[in-house]
């Protein structure tokens, strides 16, 4: 494959598309970063979701354009009169939902760079002129790594360059040494058990470990880590819905080990180099577990696909999402236990 740009010939200009949601957000983080590094006299322009909005510019300093999806056709309009005397020499589309394709009409680019056959969805190829090359790797950020590649960046390691703030282990009181249960997920069916979260911060408080529990705002979130607090035979640390993101980030940054389900939390946990237990039934980890700790996530997907599609993960479609009831329930506590108690051996 011949890449668009080189060290000798690099593009003047860069649009990222890529709005939603915060675990991809941080994903494709490292890849822009990246880009920065090798072109850094490039001028590169982000547009990204109103609450990716709020990670993004707490932890970098990149130039992004927030667009609120919630605004519709107002929303686009105005998104597309602030980029109307720009012109790009690439536009890197790196969402595949059809309204990030319809975004992307009333962008000006050279060129209009999508995803490869295999992850192209909604339509997204009739919205752009060139396409990236599948990375046989399944992985998020593999997928956004070839977009990388296709511009002429060199194949790297993703890392993150990140500013954080300092003070939150003072702000909130938290001992040298704790970990992080953050419980839940976007989707309820994605979420452990309340009473197995219990039961895990439990035995690892018997190993002296502080837990903090944290979550974001929202009423189902504040419910559940209650809950959790509240079956614990300690005094865990609830910090749901008391943290910014900048802070959250911080939270597990200082954390020995992080333990969550398929959420944005196990992301940014990879992207500050802290070990995490993903918890995984519905989506394939391989696909969208967090990137530096495959190896410690805690799966059921593979058996239960087995099941339902009669065949083995590898024989179908990349963004296969299983539809059993109740498949978060087949991870025992036993099972995150061991993992945790290997990681913190380290």
């Amino acid at each position: 494959m011949t890449p668009l740009f080189t060290a000798q010939r690099p593009p003047k200009s860069l649009c990222i598309l890529r709005l939603s949601a915060i675990g991809d957000v941080t994903h494709a983080l490292a890849v822009v970063q990246e880009i920065q590094r090798f072109y850094p006299e490039c001028k590169i322009t982000w547009i990204v979701g109103k609450a990716e909005y709020a990670l993004l510019s707490a932890v970098t300093d990149l130039n992004l354009l927030a667009y609120d999806k919630k605004a519709g056709w107002k929303g686009m309009f105005a998104l597309w009169k602030c980029l109307a005397n720009q012109h790009f020499d690439a536009l890197l589309n790196m969402q595949t939902a059809i309204r990030a394709s319809v975004l992307s009409l009333g962008i000006k680019a050279t060129y209009k760079i999508g995803f490869g056959e295999k992850r192209c969805r909604e339509g997204q190829a009739w919205f752009v002129n060139q396409r990236v090359q599948d990375p046989e790797n399944l992985h998020v950020m593999r997928g956004f790594m070839a977009f990388a590649e296709k511009i002429g960046v060199p194949a790297f390691t993703p890392k993150w360059a990140l500013k954080l703030p300092e003070q939150v282990p003072q702000k909130f009181n938290l001992p040298d040494q704790y970990i992080v249960i953050s419980p839940c997920s976007s989707k309820a069916e994605k979420d452990w058990l309340v009473e197995r979260y219990a039961e895990t911060a439990n035995a690892l408080n018997q190993l002296g470990f502080a837990v903090v529990i944290c979550g974001s705002p929202a009423e189902r979130e504040m419910e559940i880590c209650r809950k959790i607090t509240a079956l614990c035979h300690f005094d865990a640390i609830n910090l749901c819905g008391k943290t910014a993101l900048n802070e959250l980030c911080a939270l597990i940054k200082n954390a020995q080990l992080v333990i969550a389900p398929d959420s944005g939390p196990a992301h940014i946990a990879t992207m500050v180099g802290t070990p995490v237990i993903g918890l995984y039934a519905y989506h394939n980890p391989w696909r969208t577990g967090p990137y530096n700790n495959l190896q410690n996530v805690i799966s059921v997907y593979e058996q239960n696909a087995q099941q339902e599609f009669g065949k083995p993960s590898t024989e179908l479609p990349w963004a296969t999402k299983l539809k059993g009831k109740n498949l978060m329930a087949q991870i025992s506590v036993d099972a995150v236990l061991a993992e945790a108690k290997k990681i913190l051996a380290k």
